[in-house]
């Protein structure tokens, strides 16, 4: 049994389980294989995620891929937040291959995480791989901790967004970007 099975194990027991019972024979295998699956992004890296897809483009025009689907959990009660996420950016000189966006949001949402964070590490990462003349991230969530928990608010959203470079600087390109996702 590995270390995290055991603690699984143990979590059942304090919870008052019974883990000889035939339901949860097998839980704390489970759990244990499931939790390593959802904080699988602190495996990777950038680098492997995106594996060279940056390609010659001389395209200038915002690219905008939206509706990128994501679940995270809470660094706060482990719980999970799923959502979406839109990403535009200013190529300038490259372009990123479409799939290595819904990648590169995965590497972060797969780890303990608070969005507000996720939101700025995916546009810095999209900024550092294409080294676009700016991004803009939008995420959409909703967070189990507060409709499980607390205070049970089941239709609450949040959305962060962080903009760098052209889309900080400029209203006009801020303007479309968020026209462009529907915001």
């Amino acid at each position: 049994m590995s270390e995290l099975q055991h603690l699984y194990s143990k979590i059942l027991t304090e919870l008052g389980e019974d883990v000889e019972r035939e339901g949860l024979l097998d839980t704390p295998k489970r759990a244990a294989k499931a939790m390593k699956f959802l904080t699988s992004g602190y495996e990777g890296s950038l680098e492997e995620v995106v594996n060279g897809a940056i390609f010659s483009s001389d395209n200038d025009e915002m690219v905008v891929v939206q509706g990128i689907e994501f679940y995270s959990l809470c660094e706060h009660h482990m719980l999970p937040f799923i959502g979406r996420c839109h990403i535009g950016y200013l190529p300038n000189g490259k372009v990123l291959g479409l799939s290595k966006f819904a990648r590169i949001v995965d590497l972060f949402a797969r780890r303990l995480q608070i969005q507000e964070n996720m939101t700025k590490q995916i546009a810095e990462a999209v900024q550092e791989i294409t080294g676009c003349r700016g991004v803009g991230v939008i995420m959409e969530a909703q967070h189990m901790c507060m409709m499980m928990r607390g205070v049970q608010k089941q239709n609450s959203m949040m959305r962060t967004s962080v903009m760098l470079g052209d889309f900080r600087e400029s209203q006009p390109t801020r303007s479309e970007f968020m026209r462009l996702v529907g915001l």
